[in-house]
This record gives C-alpha cells, structure tokens and sequence, in this order.
C-alpha cells in the first residue's frame, strides 16, 4: 500500500519486481486489498502488452494513513 502513495497508479509487474514478490503472491494480496475495496485495478495494453494497472482508492489511502497513525503511536511509546 505505501508504494501506491507515491504514483497515481502501477503497472502489476512493476509492482510485483519492487516488491519481490511472485505473480501468484502479489495477486492474493491485491484480491484481498479490493475485496475490501482498498486499491481498484483495471486492464490496459502497455508497450504492445496486455497489462493490468493497479491504484490505491481513497478508502485504501484512509485505512493506510489510520494503520500509519496507530504505528507511530506504538512506536512513540518505545524508549
């Protein structure tokens, strides 16, 4: 979620290769996240190439800044 903050979307194998992660990984991951309407993704041709391009939704961006928020406080807490 905190590498969608920085694009206004991303192409599916961008975001698979920064995260390090397999198709099949990042896929669970990404299925969960919109069932609970988190990021929205849409299909596209890029290059040539059929692709699919991720974003974060507004929902997603508010529940990302409330777990941020939340952690800071853990952290605070920390000496």
């Amino acid at each position: 979620m905190t590498t969608l903050t920085a694009v206004s979307e991303v192409e599916f194998s961008t975001l698979r290769d920064n995260l390090n992660v397999s198709d099949s990984v990042l896929s669970k991951h990404l299925a969960a996240l919109g069932e609970v309407r988190y990021i929205k993704s849409r299909k596209g041709v890029h290059l040539g190439r059929r692709t699919t391009w991720i974003s974060m939704t507004s929902t997603g961006g508010k529940a990302l800044r409330e777990h941020a928020a939340v952690l800071r406080e853990l952290i605070a807490g920390v000496e």
